[in-house]
């Protein structure tokens, strides 16, 4: 039996078939079928919008975090990245909820003006006398809260698809959102060029450099996506076959599929999968910062340059991994292609451990008296800013460096391992669902999604300050492994509904 993930293969990124190759009884006229797909699309790019929202700063939080609060550690680090998770996952379903009752674009809108509240507050957290991580984590929640609009997006685009529809449709949700995490640091490095100092406006006080550009350029995308959904988005709900519904903001789900038929230990595995490969690029994305200026003694702008061209290769490496996905899942089936997403993160993270007898420059800010290692100390007087790995890090003083050949490597294998398994997750996700309404199941992958987001920046910064790249990097190769046990184990679970039903 042919599986719904190939049909869904066959279907082209941003659109629909043909009008003429639909298979129902044509009560949806052409005119509702164009506007249907025309506000799916719309959401496509929402969705993409807000993952740039998340990861266009991601590799400037750090220096700008220590730039305006040098009070502010690696660990509260986590907690200012896992912020905007953690608003995200309390927002949700409150959107959702609104969403039920009245029409989505309320909510989208509403959550798209936090958003750009949000990022203003984040470009002028340099102003207050003191205490301004604390701002600086507030503007990152409130970020994220504002990105609770997912669940409205995912919530439309189920029942706005007819069953046959809605594997690709997620599988295109899916696409969008990843490429926004990984293209976001694109953005970010354009604005290197601008600098650690910038311009500044001085009627309204505005600092326009390096950490501030890429969230005001998120506020005006905002405020055009904004426009984009008061013009374009329209209320559409179609049942099973694809027929237009006449109650379009009815509660989530026009009724339960075939009792008894949904494996819901598939279903609760698949959730678990996903929030493992979240979890796994949020904690990268968190530590890849820090972990160079330590290593190679990058000052802060050249960390956001240098790190941001290696996500933008990345983001590349993930387009190629998107084409490519397509083709193999046909051939070999997207079980063994998340599988072998797995194994492949799992050999980055191996690479990433230190090896060797080198240890990295060590930053001496701060020690004034007794004597001085056999290490480099910090010469030049004149240096702006110290560099190196910090003595207060008492694992610099014994963990060898990780060097450059090594990062790169293991970057490339985690960033083609992260979109295949992404990808592979939402596809066998629907599939294993089949006909149940999906919003409340899509609710549940989102909000672990989400949990991971929150958890990861934490997990890494603790571990990473305290004990190293050595233990963050060999406990992360051990939840992988055990994550592909878990694979292993429910892997004759995760086939299509119509497979196990027939």
């Amino acid at each position: 039996m042919a599986s719904s993930g190939d049909e869904a293969e066959r279907e082209p990124l941003l659109g629909h078939r043909s009008a003429g190759s639909r298979d129902w009884d044509g009560a949806e006229s052409e005119e509702q079928h164009r506007s249907r797909w025309r506000s799916i699309r719309v959401l496509y790019f929402t969705m993409f919008f807000s993952s740039v929202g998340f990861s266009n700063v991601i590799m400037s939080v750090w220096p700008y975090l220590h730039k305006i609060d040098p009070t502010a550690n690696a660990s509260f680090l986590g907690w200012v990245i896992a912020s905007y998770s953690l608003g995200q996952m309390v927002a949700s379903p409150l959107f959702g909820l609104w969403s039920n009752h009245r029409p989505r674009k309320e909510p989208l809108v509403a959550s798209l003006f936090v958003s750009v509240a949000a990022s203003c507050l984040y470009a002028y957290v340099h102003l207050p006398a003191a205490h301004n991580k604390y701002y600086l984590l507030a503007a990152r929640g409130l970020l994220g809260f504002g990105a609770g609009n997912v669940a409205v997006v995912r919530s439309y685009i189920a029942g706005a698809t007819s069953l046959q529809e809605r594997t690709s449709a997620m599988a295109n949700t899916s696409a969008f959102q990843a490429l926004g995490f990984i293209l976001g640091p694109v953005f970010q490095m354009c604005f290197t060029l601008i600098g650690e100092q910038g311009v500044t406006w001085g009627p309204l006080q505005l600092q326009i450099n390096i950490y501030t550009a890429p969230v005001l350029l998120g506020a005006i995308m905002g405020l055009l996506n904004a426009a984009l959904i008061l013009a374009v988005l329209r209320e559409h709900r179609v049942d099973d076959l694809g027929r237009q519904c006449g109650s379009i903001n009815a509660e989530e789900g026009e009724g339960p599929g075939p009792p008894g038929h949904i494996d819901h230990i598939a279903v609760v595995a698949s959730n678990f999968l996903f929030f493992v490969v979240l979890f796994i690029f949020a904690l990268f994305e968190t530590i890849l910062t820090p972990l160079t200026m330590d290593m190679y003694a990058w000052t802060r702008e050249q960390a956001v340059l240098y790190d941001c061209i290696i996500l933008a290769v990345l983001g590349v490496e993930a387009v190629l991994v998107f084409l490519a996905v397509k083709f193999l899942s046909r051939k070999v089936g997207e079980r063994a292609v998340l599988l072998g997403g797995l194994v492949a993160i799992w050999v980055g993270f191996f690479i990433l451990m230190p090896w060797g007898t080198e240890f990295p420059r060590i930053q001496w800010e701060g020690l004034h008296n007794g004597s001085v290692p056999n290490a480099t100390l910090q010469e030049a007087a004149g240096e702006q800013e110290p560099t190196g790995c910090p003595i207060q890090q008492a694992w610099c003083l014994f963990t060898p460096v990780i060097h450059l050949a090594q990062l790169l490597t293991a970057t490339a294998l985690i960033g083609l391992g992260y979109p295949a398994c992404n990808v592979m997750s939402y596809s066998l996700y629907s599939q294993v669902l089949g006909p149940e309404p999906q919003g409340v199941y899509m609710g549940w992958l989102t909000a672990s999604g989400s949990g991971a987001r929150v958890l990861g920046p934490v997990f890494i910064s603790q571990v990473y300050s305290v004990w190293g790249p050595r233990w963050a990097f060999g406990l992360v190769c051990g939840a992988v492994l055990l994550t592909l046990a878990l694979l292993a184990a429910v892997y004759r679970r995760l086939v299509p509904y119509s497979s196990r039903v027939c």
